[in-house]
């Protein structure tokens, strides 16, 4: 199995007042019921006020490499990309569980 994490920290200027962000957060949150790779999908807003903080995370499970592989192309997961694209930037882990 594979975890997959994403952690999103807004652009300059963006914030969660944005409309661009709100619906960044809505399509996130859908991305689980779409994509018929993800076994488990939590998406939501970090909590934490530190300086170091992401602004949004998003993790899922897979079974394996090739799951992970058709998640990423998967076309909702890419219109999730656009959005996210256009006001963050991210990091993402791949842990094997």
């Amino acid at each position: 199995m594979i975890r997959h994490i994403v952690l999103f920290k807004f652009r300059p200027g963006i914030s969660w007042d944005d409309p661009r962000a709100q619906e960044a957060e809505l399509i996130a949150a859908k991305v689980g019921g779409e994509v018929p790779e993800l076994h488990e999908w939590s998406a939501g807003r970090n909590i934490s006020g530190r300086a170091i903080a992401y602004d949004f995370a998003v993790i899922g499970l897979l079974d394996d490499e090739d799951a992970l592989e058709r998640y990423l192309v998967h076309p909702f997961h890419q219109e999730a990309i656009r959005l996210w694209r256009e006001i963050s930037e991210w990091v993402i882990a791949d842990l094997e569980e």
